[in-house]
């Protein structure tokens, strides 16, 4: 199987290039894909000599010209990632590009009918139902790659759908799990970024932190499993072992259980059946002991009790959600506002937008566009 990898410089896509590693027999790069890391991108390019690489930053691409080993070619922008998703020589696409940057790649790869493996939530939270529509009349296989999407995937394969009482995501809590709410006001991006679970990239570790990644993946698994609003919720559970629960209707719990290592949900993603070595650790529940489990404080949380209010609302909420917390997290990150107006800051832009359905691609990044201009209107008043 031939991969083609979005966000290859980042967290999954080196871990996903670990588990092409381990079964050189089964898998090989066809393209790699990444925006400005150029020296991870050489060390990339060296493990798996692929037959392309692209850079999406020009000047990344201009960077790397006569580096890359025999026989890798290199291409820059956008346009060339989504022409490698779709290719006929890629079999299957890993999805990993961070924000919403990574939607017309992906949607690219559905549209041609791939295997997707799906490690960018946002595709889902601004374009759900369009993402899965075109992926029903295309035939791609869209495999989650998110830990606990992952799991839910597969406490479900064999079961009903119309037996589902309810999926319940997991969620470690991130750092500040146990902080009093009241001094999240002092929390640094430094103090924000140091997941106690996780090794993840900026971003993805201050969503952690406010919760906001779980209220996105709240939104993805509502598309990717076809459920309502009420159907959804979620659960502290600071180990990380559990990754997801499924209830049935008969009152019986399905959860799935792993170390929290990104490796297995990328190998279930890349071929679920038999099953891959992924490298990680042997699950040990003696030496882990405890399981423990907590209700979410939304005073702590407040993005979590906001995606209730999303999830029963039209599209376009969801879009403004995402958008307005990409540029809120970026501006908390560059110490421009505190902690707790990351939330905020989205919470006000949602009291601005339109609430409405959106049904074509151009008006997702019409929301998109509209959503980041008035969280920037927020940060700068």
């Amino acid at each position: 199987m031939r991969l083609t990898i979005l966000g290859a410089t980042g967290s999954i896509g080196c871990s996903t290039a670990d588990v092409i590693q381990r079964h050189p027999d089964k898998f090989s790069a066809h393209a790699l894909i990444g925006h400005q890391n150029t020296e991870r991108m050489l060390q990339l390019a060296e493990q798996l000599h692929p037959q392309w690489v692209v850079m999406t930053d020009a000047a990344a691409a201009r960077s790397m010209e006569g580096k890359l080993p025999a026989g890798v070619r290199l291409e820059a922008g956008m346009d060339a990632a989504m022409e490698l998703s779709a290719a006929s020589e890629t079999d299957m696409v890993m999805a990993a590009m961070v924000g919403s940057a990574g939607l017309p790649a992906t949607l690219a790869a559905v549209s041609a009918g791939k295997r997707v493996g799906l490690a960018n939530k946002e595709c889902l939270v601004t374009a759900g139902n369009i993402f899965m529509q075109t992926a029903r009349a295309s035939g791609a296989t869209i495999v989650p790659v998110d830990s606990e999407h992952a799991a839910v995937h597969q406490c479900l394969m064999g079961h009903d759908h119309q037996s589902v009482a309810k999926v319940i995501l997991t969620a470690s809590g991130g750092p500040f799990r146990d902080r009093a709410p009241a001094t999240l006001i002092d929390v640094t991006p430094e103090e924000a970024i140091a997941h106690p679970n996780w090794d993840m990239g900026a971003k993805i570790s201050v969503d952690s932190a406010t919760m906001m990644n779980k209220a996105l993946e709240l939104i993805e698994a509502r598309w990717l499993f076809d459920l309502s609003a009420g159907q959804l919720s979620a659960i502290i559970h600071p180990q990380s072992i559990v990754h997801a629960l499924v209830e049935y209707t008969d009152g019986s719990v399905l959860a799935q259980l792993a170390m929290p290592d990104m490796r297995m949900p990328i190998a279930y993603a890349m071929q679920s059946e038999p099953r891959l070595a992924s490298g990680i650790d042997w699950l040990d529940l003696a030496r882990t002991e405890q399981l423990t489990f907590q209700a979410v404080d939304e005073q702590r949380f407040p993005a979590m009790r906001m995606v209730r209010h999303v999830m029963s609302s039209e599209n376009s909420l969801a879009i403004a959600m995402n958008a307005a917390n990409e540029v809120a997290n970026q501006a908390f990150r560059k110490r421009r506002i505190g902690f707790m107006d990351i939330v905020s800051t989205v919470e006000k832009v949602l009291d601005r937008v339109e609430n409405i359905p959106v049904g074509e691609l151009d008006e997702v990044w019409s929301h998109d566009a509209k959503a980041r201009a008035l969280a920037n209107e927020v940060i700068a008043s």
